[in-house]
């Protein structure tokens, strides 16, 4: 018996698979989702949780070093036109993109080290700078940019992060994704 942990949800299907570029050096469940007709690249140690969805009908995505994407997250979700063209979605490296978070495909881009909270939806075309932070449930709409080091709150509020921890934060995401390499089951090869 395996004493890794495994979702009790049922298989969810799949559509067409995507073209993959991996790094020897990722993490990325078993159950993860990835669909789509476009190049989905994913940067050394990388962790993609279970039941994570990576779509790329919509356009590449692009996942930098470091990053970790957690369960039931959704990016390259096609925005409210639902029209289909060339549209991005990249992660710079050291990204969070905690639990049920939805990124939209239309050159939607994510600066190094930013945390995208739980629940929190971003829109196609958002632009969120360096070493920002959404907090829960905040929603960015399509074609917003936001200024590196800023907080958003749920309830619109921002500010300015001027604490300087930009570096504690990405040392202490290194040890997330050491923990997690052991805890997640791991098979790249499936998905290419």
């Amino acid at each position: 018996m395996s004493s890794k942990r495994h979702s009790i949800l049922p298989a969810v299907s799949a559509g067409p698979k995507p073209p993959v570029q991996f790094s020897s050096s990722i993490t990325i469940a078993d159950s993860a989702l990835l669909t789509g007709t476009n190049l989905i690249t994913i940067s050394s140690e990388s962790v993609i949780h279970p039941r994570a969805k990576l779509d790329s009908l919509a356009g590449r995505i692009t996942i930098g070093r470091r990053c970790v994407v957690h369960e039931r997250t959704m990016l390259g979700v096609l925005g409210t036109s639902g029209k289909v063209t060339e549209q991005a979605v990249t992660l710079g490296d050291y990204v969070t993109v905690e639990v049920a978070a939805s990124i939209e495909a239309g050159n939607t881009i994510i600066g190094e080290g930013s945390t995208v909270g739980v629940g929190s939806k971003i829109g196609a075309g958002a632009v969120i700078g360096k070493h920002c932070t959404l907090t829960p449930h905040t929603e960015i709409p399509a074609g917003e940019i936001i200024p590196d080091f800023t907080v958003i709150y749920s309830n619109g509020m921002k500010r300015i992060d001027k604490r300087g921890v930009a570096d504690l934060k990405n040392k202490g995401q290194a040890r997330q994704i050491d923990v997690l390499k052991r805890m997640i089951p791991s098979t790249p090869a499936k998905f290419t």
